[in-house]
């Protein structure tokens, strides 16, 4: 060993393999928007078909971690991410990682392990030579997304890993977009809200001078469609189901919407009078 790789902590070899290989490597958390493949941005295109791996996420119990062995054909098991990026990148660079995403009640055992597991299969690909990783989220990797969770799990394992994200297009934009109504005006807040944390967060939103945007409201319909009646916001709303993607549905919220995908969009626009009022 000479002394320029004593200085270095080690091997040339041990650096680019080993543990001590992962300051080199990068992990990218990259949005492709809520499924329609040309909602992906410039740069988000570009990472995605310079990595070396791209993890996309998968429902457990489906499939294995996919770090290092071959790639699954594209079938029933792929998610949205997957079915999003396989427009852009060959299938041969794809790679599995499946997670609780159907898991109710916080941080379940099933949960842990799927993100423990996720880690481990990407410092895997790490420790075998992959220096540039990305994971594609549906949406933006920094709105409700795992990325966050799998992040802070590869860190855990390795702490000399480079962390990054690549903005993307989410579904409340995408609705506002294909149904025509503004997001927010003028003085108007914008609150963004998982169905899931209760329907009284809703209400109090609701209440408010703003736009709410409910996600995940597929069990919860029921009580967030009651809640919009009672509080007269039900003829301005919109609800986006399967955005991008086959089977679209866009319209107005009503009794008969209640088979909804785990990832629906409802949108409530603020209360306007008239042009420039909340200015």
């Amino acid at each position: 060993m000479s002394a320029d790789d004593r200085a270095a902590g080690g091997s040339a070899d041990a650096r680019l393999t080993g543990a001590g290989g992962s300051a080199d490597a990068t992990l990218t958390g990259i949005g492709v928007g809520p499924g329609d493949p040309e909602l992906l941005t410039v740069r988000a295109v570009r990472l995605l078909r310079e990595a070396d791996l791209v993890f996309v996420p998968v429902m457990a119990d489906r499939v294995a971690p996919t770090a290092t062995a071959a790639p699954t054909p594209a079938g029933a098991d792929a998610g949205r991410a997957e079915a999003t990026v396989r427009t852009h990148v060959a299938a041969d660079r794809l790679r599995r990682l499946p997670f609780a995403l159907d898991d109710r009640g916080g941080v379940t055992a099933r949960r842990a392990a799927a993100w423990d597991d996720a880690a481990r299969a990407v410092v895997d690909a790490i420790d075998a030579g992959a220096r540039s990783l990305a994971f594609a989220t549906i949406g933006d990797p920094n709105v409700y997304s795992t990325f966050g969770y799998l992040a802070q799990s590869v860190r855990a394992l390795r702490p000399a890993v480079r962390v990054a994200t690549v903005p993307g297009i989410t579904a409340m934009q995408e609705l506002a977009a294909r149904s025509g109504t503004p997001l927010c005006e003028g003085r108007e807040p914008l609150t963004l809200l998982p169905a899931t944390a209760g329907l009284a967060l809703f209400a109090d939103a609701l209440a408010g001078p703003g736009t709410v945007v409910a996600y995940k409201g597929w069990r919860r319909h029921p009580e967030l469609l009651a809640e919009l009646r009672r509080q007269g916001r039900l003829a301005d709303a919109v609800l986006g189901r399967n955005l991008g993607l086959p089977g679209e549905r866009i319209g107005p919220v009503d009794d008969t919407a209640h088979d909804l995908p785990y990832l629906s969009t409802l949108l409530v626009p603020a209360r306007r009078e008239h042009r420039g009022g909340k200015l």
